[in-house]
């Protein structure tokens, strides 16, 4: 057959190769961002086998390898977690889902929940009412009753002084203690917080309570996107009452690498968390770092190692990896980002992601945009099974037209 009658079969086979080739790949889906092919923005997918939910279910430590990521540090931690704020992605982690009690740490929970209720300069006197229920034995801001306070400084009390005073206090302004715990275990709810049980708002040891690594990643992050509750967390001091008076006096935050205190070196770029201690819980600690326009995450619960600063030392060795190993580490999964954490119609206070961000459990607006890009890819499979075909059948009949008919003639072989 000379070059000038295969002219139609080549035509019609680029066309089919082109079209399987769209029904092969369907677009940006597979496309390599610019932390990887894992990168976790809008079209790609977090790395590694099956779900990336799942994948956090698992007991150990869960991580990616990449050729040039070092391999987290070995950690005494009985679960701890370090997340990239700015991205989403988590970079490493150990048994994340783990229920443990989580101390003082659940405070911010309560302050996600709370805090966007009241104004920072509404003043209260604080009552004997408001004091009522404190457990012996727990931490104090060092409130007076029949003194009036604003509600910043009730905050500096929570968040400085993990007072149970502050707590309680702020607590009965919210409609009482019962009241303030089921609101929090529906912003836990909300927050898609699955192993968060509250039965005490300032995180007293109390049966049935507890939390997790994951969970106390959540809380930290959707604190972070209130700027109210980035400012407490950061205040290394403050005066109580700030206004002053002949009954203030200083209080100091108890988060050491924040404040460098007890032996503990402040973390360069350290902006809070939340740092607490129960007999049974152990050591827990929510911590945040910023660096070089990057946030990252810690949240570490319960060191096994016996030292009596290993849980911000460990944190710290967690912080440096995670600063050297977020360039080009992997996604083991991506955090989801919060839900609307401030006061309802408060623009000012709405929880906001970097743009291109996404993660693995979507509201319906991004249901439904995922509905759309699947319908999308659907009709560019469908078309291009469609266009398969016809070429298929195209070229059988110019074959057939082709093909010299059987008259007895010798074929040529």
């Amino acid at each position: 057959m000379s070059s000038v009658r295969w002219v139609p079969v080549r035509a019609v086979a680029t066309a089919a190769v082109c079209a399987a080739s769209l029904w092969a790949v369907p677009g940006p889906a597979l496309a390599d961002g610019p932390h990887g092919a894992d990168d976790p923005r809008s079209g790609a997918r977090p790395a590694g086998p099956g779900d990336a939910g799942s994948r956090l279910d698992r007991r150990g430590v869960q991580f990616v390898p990449r050729p040039g990521v070092p391999e987290p540090p070995e950690i005494s931690a009985l679960s701890w977690m370090v997340t990239d704020l700015s991205s989403g992605k988590i970079l490493a982690a150990r048994d994340v889902h783990r229920p443990l009690p989580p101390a003082s740490t659940l405070k911010t929970l309560f302050a996600v929940t709370v805090l966007p209720k009241f104004s920072q300069q509404t003043v209260h006197t604080v009552s004997l009412e408001d004091l009522a229920g404190i457990e012996a034995g727990s931490s104090m801001a060092g409130l007076k009753e029949e003194v009036p306070y604003h509600v910043a400084d009730l905050w500096h009390g929570v968040f400085l002084s993990s007072g149970s005073d502050a707590v309680h206090t702020l607590a009965s302004m919210n409609g009482g203690w019962n009241k303030t715990i089921d609101d929090m275990q529906e912003t836990a709810r909300r927050l898609g917080a699955r192993d968060t049980r509250v039965e005490s708002a300032d995180g007293f040891d109390t049966p049935g309570q507890f939390s997790s690594a994951y969970d106390l990643a959540l809380f930290g992050q959707a604190g972070l996107t209130n700027p109210d509750f980035a400012r407490f967390a950061a205040t290394k001091r403050a005066q109580l009452p700030e206004e002053g008076g002949p009954d203030a006096f200083g209080i100091q935050n108890t988060n050491r690498l924040l404040v460098g205190s007890h032996g503990v070196r402040p973390y360069d770029g350290m902006i809070g968390v939340k740092n607490g201690y129960t007999t049974h819980a152990g050591n827990t600690l929510i911590a945040a770092a910023r660096r070089n326009g990057r946030t990252l995450l810690v949240t570490m619960m319960n060191p096994q190692s016996g030292g009596r600063n290993a849980v911000y030392e460990e944190t710290r060795t967690l912080l440096d990896w995670g600063f050297a190993a977020a360039p080009r580490a992997a996604a083991v999964a991506v955090l989801p980002a919060p839900a609307p954490g401030g006061r309802e119609g408060d623009p000012e206070h709405v929880a906001h992601r970097p743009a291109g961000s996404t993660d693995l459990h979507r509201g319906p607006v991004a249901a439904n945009a995922d509905a759309d890009a699947g319908t999308r890819r659907w009709l560019l499979s469908a078309g291009a099974v469609g266009v398969v075909a016809v070429a298929g059948l195209g070229t059988g009949l110019w074959w057939r037209r082709r093909r010299p008919r059987d008259t007895g003639a010798e074929k040529p072989e």
